[in-house]
């Protein structure tokens, strides 16, 4: 297995996090289960080599070869019974306004396909990054892609902006009142204008973005549950146990084990 993360070009990087790249091969007659976690930032996905069928299906999404996987509270199962290569565009959830002219809270928890999105340009994006050489020429398809999204809608980048991209970097370890106050706003006004650019409210958007942290801990197995949570912002280990439950489907000592289903990747 492969997996690897590319920079943006420098002019994305407002609203592109990176690009990433996870390949793996599947022994005939085996079968590789990968499963997404909720997430505070949306995806664009490339399937260029094998194709995914989604399992325990609850919604009348349908799984396409390009999609937009939207921030999510919710985790969901994948398999596939080939070898696979996935093209993958990290962004920041307020790049859905910017690139796709609509509120980032129209598709959270949704994963709509490019085409449905971006109509005939959709399609053919999808085509090119299919039969592009190699990923090095996918980096360059999308970014050319991109940025022409940006010149025809020229979207400014705002306080709003920066208010969800500090959540992110803080770890969603923040008060939601006070950064509501910071920014002059009732909680009220700050809560509408902030699910138009992350998709969520603030507080279900910060619990997000604190689970996605402890996710980041993987590579730490040394430390314990309670030291994991304290760092995270949580206020005691059950409430930990109880949002890693929910964004994940494990309890976070099965995920911590390593032995977790979907997560080979990290370990690559």
């Amino acid at each position: 297995m492969k997996y690897y993360t590319i920079a943006p070009p420098p002019m994305l990087a407002k609203y592109v996090r990176y690009y990433w790249v996870l390949e793996a091969g599947v022994a005939p007659g085996t079968e590789y289960i990968h499963r997404t976690m909720a997430d505070g930032s949306a995806e664009m996905i490339f399937h260029y080599k094998g194709m995914f069928d989604e399992l325990d299906v609850d919604s009348q999404d349908s799984y396409a070869p390009a999609q937009l996987h939207a921030q999510t509270r919710h985790f969901r199962r994948f398999i596939v019974g080939e070898s696979f290569g996935i093209f993958g565009v990290y962004l920041y959830p307020f790049a859905i306004p910017a690139f796709f002219s609509m509120p980032s809270s129209v598709v959270s928890n949704h994963l709509p396909g490019l085409d449905d999105l971006l109509g005939a340009s959709g399609k053919i994006l999808e085509e090119k990054m299919m039969l592009a050489k190699d990923n090095r020429q996918r980096v360059a398809l999308i970014s050319d892609f991109l940025l022409q999204q940006l010149r025809k809608k020229s979207p400014h980048y705002t306080a709003m902006h920066a208010a969800v991209q500090g959540v992110i970097a803080i770890k969603g370890m923040v008060n939601v009142q006070r950064l509501a106050s910071s920014y002059c706003l009732s909680p009220r006004q700050f809560e509408r204008k902030f699910k138009e650019l992350s998709g969520f409210s603030p507080k279900t958007y910060a619990r997000i973005i604190r689970f996605q942290a402890a996710l980041m801990e993987y590579d730490h197995k040394h430390k314990s549950l309670t030291d994991i949570a304290y760092e995270c912002g949580y206020y005691d280990q059950s409430h930990f146990i109880h949002d890693f439950r929910e964004f994940s489907g494990y309890h976070p000592k099965q995920y911590f084990s390593g032995a977790a289903e979907g997560v080979a990747y990290r370990d690559v």
